[in-house]
């Protein structure tokens, strides 16, 4: 097929409308672009980008590449979901999962956030770290560690994870896993995007689906000679 229906662009996933621009469409087939309304009634168009099988896409926002005005408004609809869940405590998960996890807990009134990293400090313990990979970062051997000096922050408290996305759900999981071997309990997660709806049968028995909430969802996508269609089975309940 000659025409894959993506593009490179810092265009207009930088920028919040009433409504779609005129290229795009909440009607498929998408082309380039995936448009989301958010709960303020704001809409953001997402890049798909296609997935190593050729065949299949997947939107995409890269958060750290986002302009301050999108990443804020996230932040805030973050936040609103997250006051249900009554957490003591953030935490924020590497990489782009730090992008919001400060603002969301700035916006709930605490007064700092745990972030979790994958770089090894020499102070750190192993029995603090847990191996991880995802869809987007598959390496074998990567850990998520927490700093020793932060384990105040977490023991004994009900905390909320904060990452950009949740898709298989392995990076929260391992999250659930050091947190849990930490003394900490989980309250629930928010993220910015529910990137399908693959990720809740690998969370049974550590987060329920109604305690992951987020600002929007997307489906996985399959590419027909006219564009980008939904597959309708993968979309993501809301919020």
């Amino acid at each position: 097929m000659s025409e894959d229906f993506t593009e490179p662009t810092l265009a207009y996933w930088q920028e919040l409308a009433n409504e779609p621009p005129a290229r795009f469409s909440f009607t498929p087939p998408h082309r380039h672009g995936y448009p989301v309304r958010l709960a303020d009634g704001q809409v953001l168009v997402l890049p798909l980008r296609r997935l190593p099988d050729g065949v299949h896409a997947a939107a995409s926002l890269i958060a750290n590449q986002a302009s301050h005005a999108v990443v804020s408004s996230l932040a805030d609809a973050m936040a609103q979901e997250a006051r249900a869940l009554q957490a003591d405590c953030v935490v924020g998960l590497p990489t782009l999962g730090l992008s919001f996890a400060a603002l969301v807990a700035e916006r709930l009134g605490q007064p700092r956030y745990v972030p979790l990293g994958y770089s090894k400090k020499f102070w750190y313990r192993d029995d603090l770290s847990e191996p991880v990979s995802s869809i987007t970062s598959p390496e074998a051997g990567k850990h998520l560690r927490l700093d020793p000096n932060l384990l105040p922050l977490v023991e004994a408290r009900r905390v909320l994870l904060v990452d950009d996305a949740i898709s298989t759900g392995a990076t929260a999981r391992a999250a659930g896993r050091l947190l849990e071997r930490a003394g900490a309990s989980l309250a629930g997660m928010v993220v910015a995007m529910k990137q399908t709806n693959r990720w809740v049968a690998p969370m049974e028995g550590m987060l329920a689906p109604e305690q992951v909430r987020a600002a929007y969802g997307c489906p996985l996508f399959t590419l027909r000679a006219d564009g980008w269609w939904p597959v309708d089975a993968t979309l993501p309940d809301l919020p």
